[in-house]
């Protein structure tokens, strides 16, 4: 959760609980947006139903708006939040692959058990196959290791990689996620749901 347990504000004890209730209240919030239900969630593939998509870069821009504040403010040292390494290769495959199974079974891990927490059938048979997936990786991971670690560039932050300032990457990230709202409007009027 940030770089309050490295600066010693909270322990990790408190840590862990903050991330338990923001956990639910996340899962409270997907609830209540729909994306539980996986037609909404198929629906960006298909280009008649954007919220998904809309509310993901919504969060996104506040997040980055909100560290880019913070640490021009001094609230919080930047180089103290934690980036996941990097992979690229790995990377692709897997965003490949889980971009399959999205538009296959209509939910990605987090929604499915927002799914399955209100009784989705569907969502638990996508759980089901997640743990099996998961056990199948596990097991012949000698296999793939050399595709997994495969493109290494350590943890590089995208304004880092490009060689440009945090401000700028923000920009573009706003004109960047502004376009997606357009492009996202005029996919849904383009391919209306139809039903049946």
């Amino acid at each position: 959760m940030g770089p309050l347990i490295v600066n010693e504000i909270i322990s990790e004890n408190t840590n862990l609980l903050l991330a338990f209730f923001i956990g639910i209240a996340f899962g409270f919030v997907l609830e209540q947006g729909g994306f539980s239900s996986s037609r909404k969630l198929a629906g960006v593939f298909y280009g008649y139903d954007t919220v998904v998509l809309k509310v993901f870069f919504t969060g996104a821009t506040t997040a980055a708006l909100g560290l880019l504040f913070f640490s021009l403010f001094g609230w919080i040292d930047l180089s103290f939040v934690y980036v996941n390494e990097t992979f690229l290769q790995s990377a692709i495959l897997g965003g490949m692959i889980m971009g399959a199974g999205f538009i296959m079974g209509g939910y990605c891990p987090g929604t499915s058990f927002c799914g399955a927490a209100i009784g989705k059938i569907d969502a638990m048979i996508f759980i089901v196959g997640l743990f099996i997936g998961v056990f199948l990786f596990a097991e012949g991971y000698p296999l793939y290791e050399k595709l997994y670690k495969a493109g290494y560039m350590g943890s590089p932050r995208i304004s880092e990689f490009f060689g440009i300032s945090e401000g700028l990457f923000t920009l573009l990230m706003i004109i960047a996620a502004v376009l997606m709202f357009w492009g996202a409007e005029w996919a849904e009027k383009k391919f209306p749901r139809k039903e049946y």
